[in-house]
């Protein structure tokens, strides 16, 4: 009799960490369906909304858009990182997911090309906010030992996302003829299911964006809190999370755009562009970290920090800020222009050339993703992040200097290139958590990967003008871009290691 609630309360953990993994996992799956939606059917939509624009127009017009996406989940991963911590990971988490379901589905209905870019950026609000929600939840829920694993899997779920895009596209251009009958079945005018699925049916497939809210009843009925969560707000440390303190996200937010802004098709030229970038980081970076500083200013006055020291924080969110922004300039500013290069090379749209490009991207990375965290598990985190910097700068190179046709060695390369610049993903779902305790876990992982997008956002806006520098060659600024990499080697080594160790209190 004595053993019958300790087998319950087991039963019921092992049931806990499952759903909350399963919850994780898909969430951030159809974030990566969201994050692949652009880079695959940018091409088509611009062209379709820009008409006969001239084509730097449109490739200056998605290089804007990704990096309005990469500010918009930089803010959102600040936002419901810090929502996250003080109401709980899944509240904020289900309000995410609407987020940036939602809002994906509308770009469908776009009209304009600023109208994609308007919505992208309040999607990724969810999609940077998913990520740090989802991270920290199965964190503190898995025990130790499984970490590595489970970090591997939560980075190739985005990446199964990415891949189902790519089939989706190629499976809707086949049977478009039965798409069509299907729409009309059930009351969608012709002219109306003909607008869905012209231009390789780019509003249709963002309009399918929107499935994923449905993923929220799920969460809110099985997803269970996190016991450390719930821990932290019965002694009061969640308390001390202030509304107010919102307005430096704000102002961080609008800098970014500004940066943005300023290298836009309309910006006002080179050097005023330099000096607004310069200046704009700045103040993003003091504007987004402003809600940890007050609240760990509070906690400390309150006596609930418990040993935790502000300046050890404020650095650790820089650093890995640092580390992130590394791994995610190289793939937004080169990696993830690949699908529109291979649609260049192979402009036949019955070849598929930018759905294969991405579902063989997506293959590489999942494989890589798994494989890494288990190696950081093995063998520690930094020297997986200098081994993962070095293969994916020469996996950059070999992709755009050894290839200048679409084809079998092409996929090859894209193959390589993925399994190495998306193992990143499966390493900072194991790393970060560990540089932050659970009271500003969500929000200080949340900055940390989530700021990297907004220097992945600055740097990934001068592809478009090293194409202009190179003539128009994109292997050539992808290439320049993939450089990135090689200062990773130097900046992990100035963070911990924390193999063996477990997530702090």
């Amino acid at each position: 009799m004595m053993n019958q609630p300790t087998t319950a309360v087991s039963a019921s953990g092992n049931r806990a960490k499952w759903v909350a993994l399963v919850a994780a996992f898909l969430g951030w799956m159809f974030d990566g369906f969201e994050m692949g939606l652009f880079p695959l059917v940018g091409g088509p939509a611009l062209a379709d909304l820009l008409g006969a624009q001239a084509a730097d127009a449109a490739a200056r017009w998605f290089g804007a858009i990704i990096a309005v996406f990469l500010v918009g989940a930089a803010t959102g991963g600040v936002l419901f990182g810090w929502l996250g911590d003080r109401i709980g990971r899944v509240k904020a988490m289900s309000l995410s997911i609407f987020t940036y379901a939602i809002f994906t589905g509308l770009c469908g209905l776009a009209t304009e090309a600023w109208h994609i870019a308007v919505l992208r950026f309040i999607a990724s609000l969810g999609m940077g906010g998913e990520w740090s929600l989802g991270v920290a939840l199965v964190n503190e829920i898995w025990p130790g030992k499984s970490r590595a694993l489970v970090a591997g899997l939560i980075g190739a779920a985005a990446n199964v996302g990415f891949l189902l895009v790519g089939v989706l596209s190629i499976a809707l251009v086949s049977f478009i003829g039965g798409a069509k009958s299907l729409m009309l079945g059930v009351g969608l005018s012709e002219g109306f299911a003909d607008k869905l699925l012209a231009n390789s049916a780019w509003r249709f497939l963002m309009i399918s964006g929107a499935f994923p809210a449905l993923l929220i009843f799920f969460i809110r009925l099985f997803v269970p809190e996190s016991e450390k969560w719930e821990a932290e707000r019965e002694r009061g440390a969640t308390s001390h999370w202030a509304k107010a303190d919102l307005l430096g996200v704000l102002l961080g937010c609008a800098a970014a755009l500004a940066i943005i802004w300023a290298w836009s098709p309309a910006g006002p030229g080179w050097f005023v562009a330099t000096s607004t970038t310069i200046i704009g980081l700045v103040v993003a970076l003091m504007s987004y970290l402003f809600p940890v500083r007050q609240y760990l200013a509070r906690a400390a006055a309150a006596g609930n920090l418990r040993g935790v020291s502000r300046d050890q924080v404020m650095r650790r969110m820089i650093f890995g800020a640092a580390l992130a922004g590394v791994a995610l300039l190289g793939t937004w500013g080169s990696i993830q222009w690949a699908a529109r290069w291979a649609g260049q090379l192979a402009p036949d749209p019955l070849i598929h050339a930018r759905e294969w490009t991405q579902i063989t991207l997506a293959f590489g990375a999942i494989f890589g993703t798994i494989l890494a965290a288990l190696i950081a598990g093995w063998w520690g985190r930094r020297i997986t992040y200098t081994m993962l910097c070095l293969g994916s700068f020469a996996a950059a190179l070999f992709l755009y200097q050894g290839n200048a046709a679409y084809g079998p060695m092409f996929l090859v390369s894209i193959f390589f290139a993925g399994a190495l610049t998306g193992a990143f993903y499966g390493f900072f779902p194991l790393y970060l958590p560990e540089l932050f305790p659970t009271a500003v876990r969500a929000t200080g992982q949340g900055f940390a990967f989530n700021f990297g997008r907004i220097l992945a956002a600055v740097g990934g806006l001068q592809t478009a003008t090293l194409m202009g520098f190179f003539d128009g060659s994109f292997p050539k600024a992808g290439s320049a871009l993939a450089a990135i990499y090689l200062i990773g080697v130097f900046i992990v080594w100035l963070g911990p290691e924390t193999k063996g160790k477990p997530l702090p209190d």
